[in-house]
C-alpha cells in the first residue's frame, strides 16, 4: 500500500493511476491523514437499451409545427 500527501498525488497523478491499474493499492491522505482511496472503475452495469419499446406510439402529427411554439421564437408571424 502506497500513501501519498495530496499535493504528490497532484505532482504524481499519471503514475499513481498506472499503479494502481497495475494492482498497487493507492491511498490519498492530507497532513498524513487518509481520506481516499485511488480505485479502478467499475461500471455499475450495462445500460438496456428499448426499455419503451412497444409501449410508446408517437402521434402521426408528431413532425408537424406548432402555430402557438412558432409565434412564441418568431413573435406571432409565421
Amino acid at each position: 500500500m502506497k500513501i501519498v500527501n495530496i499535493s504528490e498525488a497532484k505532482t504524481n497523478l499519471s503514475k499513481l493511476v498506472a499503479l494502481v491499474y497495475r494492482g498497487e493499492r493507492v491511498v490519498i491522505a492530507k497532513n498524513n491523514l487518509p481520506l481516499v482511496d485511488l480505485v479502478i472503475h467499475k461500471p455499475e452495469g450495462k445500460r438496456k437499451l428499448g426499455l419503451l419499446a412497444g409501449k410508446f406510439t408517437p402521434p402521426d402529427d408528431i413532425m408537424e409545427e406548432d402555430a402557438e411554439i412558432t409565434s412564441m421564437f418568431y413573435g406571432g408571424h409565421s
